[in-house]
């Protein structure tokens, strides 16, 4: 067990390719964090660097006490688990689990009590005489991260290692990967590109983008308070409405003008935003922050919004609608019970308290400050 740092680190393939770019990152002794990010944000070239699997252009990385930047992979005492499995179909279970050991010379008998106790807390007892070909999609999953945990490593490195599995099977081990790494209480770096397992699993949650990192935080941190536009769309699902508009003054208040309709903002977001006033900015309210008002029902004065509705998707308790506001389509979280259909036009209610800023040129969220905690 050990924390991992890295220092600047930064990958540039041939062709001046820039995958990671300055780096800097620590992961805690015992925690497990989540690299999450859209394809080729460089979240797996990081994993990959860490593992000793690619080299670093610039920048150091450190395992425990140790600077591991000329380390072999075999030599840095971390363990990985793949998205295919990467288990020899010819051998067992047992001596896929047991395999690395016997190469590294761990004598006979503590071979055989590493992989019974990797198998009893997977609940893969039962399986060790059994070959790949004859485990489903979970059984392979959960005997990749027991030859990992057989090791002992200080480090687990997970590459997306659900991304195989079917829907239902990737819940359940979810919540598996997160007991075990209660009860090993070892450090663990998982990368995914899936923010709904970020937001599950992660003790902390790094977003990455274009090399970057955008933001580190814990999970609820990041999806109620997210640093920028990039960070406040890529977190939720469905993704966070986008409008494009300005701030005006009046009466002391500020308000977002799109020119079609005027929104609000809290007295609490004035002094963060009123620098911006006169100026464009991007305003960004969460699909389940838009509450849908009956037939003939208002709210407050400018909290608001005229709209028709495009699309409706049934999910059970809840609806995900589509509505047209005359300039450019949201989508609302509604209860399945108000039955909306196609073409109707009715108001729907912000939460005023829960909208965003974002400064149009940077992106950065300008309504951080002052911004109450979530109930």
């Amino acid at each position: 067990m050990a924390e991992v740092v890295l220092d600047n680190v930064t990958k540039v393939y041939p062709g001046d390719i820039v995958a990671v770019r300055g780096v800097n990152l620590l992961i805690r002794d015992k925690e497990l964090i989540v690299l999450v990010g859209p394809s080729g944000c460089g979240k797996s070239t990081t994993l990959r660097m860490v593992a000793g699997l690619e080299e670093i252009t610039e920048g150091t990385i450190r395992i425990g006490d140790r600077i591991v930047n000329d380390v072999p992979p075999r030599d840095r005492d971390i363990a990985m688990v793949f998205q295919n499995y990467a288990l020899y179909p010819h051998m067992t279970v047992y001596k896929n689990m047991a395999f690395g050991l016997k190469l590294r010379g761990y004598p006979k008998a503590e071979i055989q009590q590493r992989v019974q106790d990797a198998a009893r807390i997977l609940g893969i007892e039962d399986l060790l005489d059994r070959k790949p070909k004859a485990l489903s999609g979970g059984q392979r999953q959960r005997v990749a991260v027991g030859r990992a945990i057989v090791r002992k490593p200080k480090a687990f490195l997970l590459d997306e290692p659900l991304s195989n599995l079917d829907a239902k099977l990737r819940v359940e081990m979810r919540a598996e990967l997160s007991k075990l790494h209660r009860r090993l209480e070892t450090t663990m770096i998982y990368v995914t590109h899936d923010q709904v397992e970020a937001m599950t699993l992660g003790d902390r949650i790094v977003v990455l983008n274009d090399g970057m990192i955008q933001q580190v935080a814990e999970p609820l941190e990041v999806y109620d308070r997210p640093r920028n536009r990039f960070v406040a769309g890529f977190i939720g699902t469905p993704p966070m409405n986008f409008m494009e508009g300005s701030l005006a003054s009046q009466d002391g208040a500020i308000l977002f003008d799109t020119g079609r309709f005027r929104l609000a903002l809290p007295a609490w977001m004035k002094p963060g935003v009123q620098g911006h006033v006169g100026r464009k900015v991007t305003f960004g309210v969460r699909p389940e922050d838009l509450t849908d008002l009956s037939p003939g029902q208002k709210g407050p004065l400018n909290t608001t919004i005229p709209v028709k509705v495009n699309v409706v998707e049934p999910l059970g308790d809840e609806m995900v609608v589509y509505f047209s506001t005359g300039q450019q389509d949201i989508i609302g979280k509604v209860a399945s019970h108000r039955r909306l259909k196609v073409n109707d036009e009715l108001d729907v209610l912000l939460n005023m308290d829960r909208v965003h800023l974002f400064d149009v040129d940077t992106g950065e969220n300008i309504s951080l400050e002052g911004r109450p905690k979530a109930q």
